[in-house]
């Protein structure tokens, strides 16, 4: 993202350090916002009576705005200035957040959710693009790198807040936590931040925007909807047609534009594209996982939120671990060899994982899900640094929006069609012959709610039988994951440059210095 005091040193304002504290803060919110919300869905199934179709939009409607809108966001920045539309970012989450925690229906949940996913796209390019007018040179790596360790300090903070504000508040809090914080962060942008702008940036396109949200929207909805509908229902087959009608348009017109929002031209790089689908991959894993985990843990292992979120630091842990030890280890055996291992890794941990058995305690869980996480942080860092590192200097600010918004794309696909395996497989195998409609309806919405039925009506059985369908389910959305994650370990091993010489590796490490920060965004 191109700034006019990019390379300019500022006045050293005293205020400065306190204007990074405030982004911090921001990106701190934003970052255990990504996962606060896992925890708390089988507490929200169960008071709104959300069925696991309404809690995968709840989790996407963020992941799916917050992918469309990441790139005009920092468009709008440059072009109105990025003091300005980080303060309105900020507003707008602010808003949905408080939305959130006032609504009582599952439809007005996932608006709200989508609000801060519109809020969320344009604080987080801007966060890190309002650093040059405060820093100068010498002090902005130490900068870049607070707002980024931030974000990544939010994953594992995510699951513990979401399971504190549980177990003693109401769901809403979960989002009424970050009114105060987006507070503090407009307060101090107001006071302390300088305004800069871009005059020289490309227009916003609203007609490719609203393409990318409308195609991605669509594609999801039809994922999620399969499970119940067929994946021969005419609504089903119509959504899916129209997806690619519209994700084709804007591919056309993107291509087509003399300077294009969305550079798809970057893909014809090959170090950069098998990269991007390395780390995409790796966010489709990560995203389902941390929408199937948790009702594991709650529902058929009988823990509260606090303790799930406290049973979720294994894999956030190891993905942390991995992150930061992922540089030598590329240094040393090149960038190929580390991400192909770490995608063995987490192949590995997803087929130990996939023969959990209803009978298993959390032991042998704690123990793929760290070996998950090593296998995560090994393969998206190092991906990430290789694909920016494949692109010209001058192409850096757009191949970053085009991978991170292509990582997010995974996520939400991540959610919804594993999401989606898990939901039929379960409704497949759960016993629910002897319940009344409205009971076996309630019943194969979700695991939370076949354990209210059975509670309501004293059957034993009823429970025995949703853990088991679960757990099935869970095994065969591992196996899938492992599946998935080991072809894409064969094919980055024989397709991928292997750019892991000494001086190659120290050029890439100057180019994505915050990436191992950035790793679970």
């Amino acid at each position: 993202m191109a700034t006019l005091t990019q390379d300019s040193a500022p006045r050293r304002d005293p205020r400065r350090w306190w204007a990074l504290g405030a982004l911090v803060a921001s990106m701190l919110v934003l970052g255990f916002d990504m996962t606060i919300l896992n925890v708390a869905l089988p507490t929200m199934a169960r008071d709104l009576g959300a069925s696991t179709g309404q809690q995968q939009w709840m989790a996407d409607a963020y992941v799916v705005v917050f992918a469309s809108l990441m790139l005009p966001a920092g468009l709008l920045g440059d072009r109105f200035g990025r003091r300005r539309m980080l303060i309105t970012g900020l507003a707008v989450f602010l808003v949905g957040s408080l939305a959130g925690s006032l609504v009582h229906d599952v439809t007005w949940v996932i608006v709200a959710r989508a609000l801060m996913g519109v809020g969320g796209a344009l604080v987080m390019p801007l966060a890190l693009a309002v650093l040059p007018s405060l820093f100068g040179a010498d002090e902005r790596t130490k900068a870049v790198g607070a707002v980024s360790a931030a974000s990544a300090l939010g994953l594992p903070l995510g699951p513990i807040i979401g399971g504190w504000l549980l177990n003693h508040f109401w769901w809403g809090s979960v989002f009424l936590v970050n009114v105060p914080m987006a507070a503090i962060g407009i307060t101090a942008c107001v006071l302390l931040l300088p305004e800069t702008r871009d005059p020289a940036s490309p227009r916003v396109d609203a007609v490719s925007t609203a393409f990318t949200a409308t195609g991605l929207s669509v594609l999801v909805y039809a994922i999620i909807e399969a499970p119940s509908r067929g994946w021969g229902d005419p609504l089903v087959l119509g959504c899916l047609a129209a997806s690619a009608v519209l994700l084709t348009l804007l591919v056309a017109r993107e291509r087509r534009s003399a300077r294009p929002m969305l550079d798809l031209s970057l893909l014809a790089q090959r170090g950069f594209l098998l990269n991007t689908l390395a780390a995409t991959l790796v966010m489709f894993v990560l995203s389902g996982l941390m929408f199937v985990l948790p009702q594991y843990l709650q529902a058929v292992l009988g823990h509260d939120a606090l303790a799930t979120g406290v049973r979720l630091l294994p894999m956030m842990g190891g993905l942390l671990v991995a992150s930061r030890g992922a540089q030598p280890l590329v240094t040393r055996f090149g960038a190929r060899a580390v991400i192909s291992g770490g995608l063995v890794v987490l192949a590995f941990a997803a087929f130990l994982g996939s023969r959990t058995t209803v009978d298993d305690g959390y032991g042998a869980t704690a123990l793929w899900l760290s070996v998950a996480g090593l296998g995560f942080g090994f393969a998206v860092v190092p991906a990430m640094s290789t694909a920016l590192g494949a692109l010209p200097r001058d192409r850096a600010g757009s191949g970053s929006g085009l991978l991170m918004s292509v990582r997010q794309v995974g996520s939400a696909i991540g959610i919804a069609l594993l999401g989606s395996l898990l939901a039929s497989t379960y409704a497949g195998r759960l016993d629910t012959s002897t319940l009344p409609r409205a009971a076996a309806k309630t019943a194969d919405d979700s695991v939370v709610g076949a354990h209210v039925v059975a509670a309501r009506l004293g059957d034993r059985a009823l429970e025995a039988s949703a853990n088991a369908a679960y757990v099935h389910g869970m095994d065969l959305v591992l196996l899938v994951s492992g599946i998935a994650a080991l072809v894409t370990a064969l094919l980055a091993a024989a397709l991928l440059p292997n750019p892991g010489r000494p001086a190659e590796a120290e050029h890439e490490d100057a180019d994505m210095a915050p990436a191992p920060a950035d790793a679970g965004q």
